[in-house]
């Protein structure tokens, strides 16, 4: 079955939820729009999470990410919303969303987001 752009991410059980430890993913490929030109804006998404109960499944989030590519979004707002819709769905202990824009208009731009104290592991 195809893949299609949802806002739906999937989650399974924390295999380990009796410890902390860091799942760290990144997405090379990510596109939005500019909310002002309409031009295509790309990233790399970086998350960074300790686990509580629950873990995204990959492809979900991909198709998630991809959901983004058509939608005006600044910046700021993408990357919060990213980590406002990963914290709904895992409940995470700590997580970072990490957004590096490439140049536009002669500025590179990273917005750092995180939710709760990081533990140690």
């Amino acid at each position: 079955m195809p893949s299609e752009p949802s806002k739906k991410i999937e989650t399974f059980p924390n295999p380990n939820p009796e410890r902390n430890y860091v799942i760290h993913c990144l997405c090379p490929e990510f596109t939005c729009l500019c909310p002002k030109t309409g031009q295509p804006d790309f990233a790399n998404i970086d998350v960074r999470y300790i686990p509580d109960k629950k873990c995204f499944e990959l492809k979900s989030f991909k198709n998630y990410l991809w959901s983004y590519r058509n939608e005006g979004a600044f910046h700021e707002k993408v990357t919060n919303q990213i980590l406002t819709d990963l914290v709904e769905a895992l409940q995470p202990r700590w997580i970072e969303v990490q957004a590096v824009f490439n140049v536009r208009g002669g500025i590179a731009t990273t917005i750092t987001a995180t939710h709760g104290e990081k533990p140690k592991c």
